[in-house]
C-alpha cells in the first residue's frame, strides 16, 4: 500500500498502477522528504514529477506545502490511477494544484515552460543512459535558479550525468537497491 506520509492529506492512499511502475517505498520517501522539509524545499515550491507512476512524490510534495504540481506519466493506465490519486489530494484541500500529462517525458520537456523550484525523475530502472542524460538537458531550461532536481535510480545503475545538463552534484545517498542523487543548477562560469 501506497500513502501519503505527512501533511494535509496524510494517510491518504494512493493507488499504484498494475503493472510497468516501480513506486518509491514509504521509507525513501519519508527519509527524502524529512531531508527537503528540513532544508526548506517544499513550502511553496513549483514541483514536476517525471515518470510519475503513481504521483505519490509530486503529491506528497503538494500534501506538504508545494504551491504546485505537474505529473509527468507516458501509459495511459497509470496516468488515469495518478488522476486518480491527485483527486484524492483534492479532496484533502489542495485543489487544482496538481496537473497531469499524459506524455513522454521528453515531449512534455520540450512544450513546458517552467520554471520549477523541485523537480524529481523517477525513470524505470532500465531506461538507457543516454536518454536519462537527454532528459536531464532538456529539463535545464525549466528550472529556477535555485532549483533542486532528484533523480532515483538502481544503485546498480550508472550514475546520470548530472554535469551534462549543467548540473551540480549536491548529495547521493542509497536505500537498499535505490540511490537518490540530488543536484541543483551550477552557478553561472565567471
Amino acid at each position: 500500500m501506497t500513502r501519503i506520509i505527512a501533511g494535509t492529506a496524510r494517510g491518504a492512499r494512493l493507488d499504484v498502477p498494475q503493472s510497468g511502475t516501480r513506486p518509491t517505498s514509504d521509507r525513501v520517501r519519508e527519509s527524502l522528504f524529512g531531508s527537503l522539509e528540513s532544508s526548506g524545499a517544499l513550502v511553496g515550491a513549483r514541483v514536476l514529477d517525471l515518470y510519475a507512476g503513481s504521483g505519490a512524490l509530486g503529491l506528497e510534495a503538494l500534501s506538504r506545502g508545494a504551491s504546485s504540481a505537474d505529473l509527468v506519466e507516458q501509459g495511459r493506465a497509470a496516468a488515469a490511477v495518478v488522476r486518480r490519486n491527485a483527486a484524492v489530494i483534492a479532496k484533502a484541500g489542495r485543489p487544482s494544484a496538481a496537473r497531469v500529462h499524459e506524455s513522454t517525458v521528453r515531449s512534455f520537456l520540450q512544450r513546458a515552460s517552467g520554471p520549477y523550484d523541485l523537480v524529481f525523475s523517477d525513470p524505470p530502472y532500465d531506461l538507457a543512459d543516454d536518454a536519462m542524460t537527454a532528459d536531464l538537458v532538456g529539463l535545464a531550461r525549466l528550472l529556477s535558479p535555485g532549483a533542486l532536481v532528484i533523480v532515483e535510480r538502481a544503485r546498480r545503475s550508472t550514475p546520470p550525468d548530472l554535469r551534462a545538463a549543467g548540473l551540480e552534484p549536491v548529495r547521493e545517498k542509497t536505500y537498499g537497491d535505490t540511490t537518490l542523487w540530488w543536484a541543483e543548477p551550477a552557478p553561472p562560469a565567471p
